[in-house]
């Protein structure tokens, strides 16, 4: 299992006139931390694009169970439970003083510069492979 840890303040621009997050606010903070969680583990997406190979979201989920606030400090936690092989499963938390805001997941396949379907790079193949061991 990888996990990661990101921290991230919302921002006014992510509010609505009551200062709570607007719901589709959460889906960035769920990119940073399926970017972080790669960079950290040796595999920064600017790489994975640069070598050709994009990952675009084909499935998500998220549940909402407490707001978060202008300038509320969060953090997200990201999740790769089990080995990816053709597809990459992302678990999310974000959280508030460790109060529990929201959960979700996103599922993203892996394509080539001309949108079709591929296997995963060599070297993102052999960093989980040493992950997962």
């Amino acid at each position: 299992m990888l996990r990661s840890r990101t921290t991230v303040a919302v921002r006014y621009a992510e509010t609505d006139m009551m200062g709570v997050a607007y719901h589709g606010s959460f889906l960035p903070w769920f990119e940073l931390g399926r970017t972080a969680l790669l960079k950290e583990n040796g595999l920064p997406y600017r790489q994975l694009e640069a070598a050709g190979y994009f990952l675009p979201v084909v499935d998500m989920a998220a549940r909402f169970q407490r707001p978060a606030h202008y300038d509320d400090t969060l953090e997200i936690i990201t999740v790769i439970r089990e080995k990816p092989v053709a597809r990459i499963r992302l678990e999310y938390e974000v959280l508030r003083d460790g109060e529990l805001l929201a959960t979700g997941h996103t599922v993203h396949a892996f394509i080539d510069r001309e949108g079709r379907p591929t296997r995963p790079p060599p070297v993102f193949a052999q960093k989980m492979a040493e992950l997962f061991t």
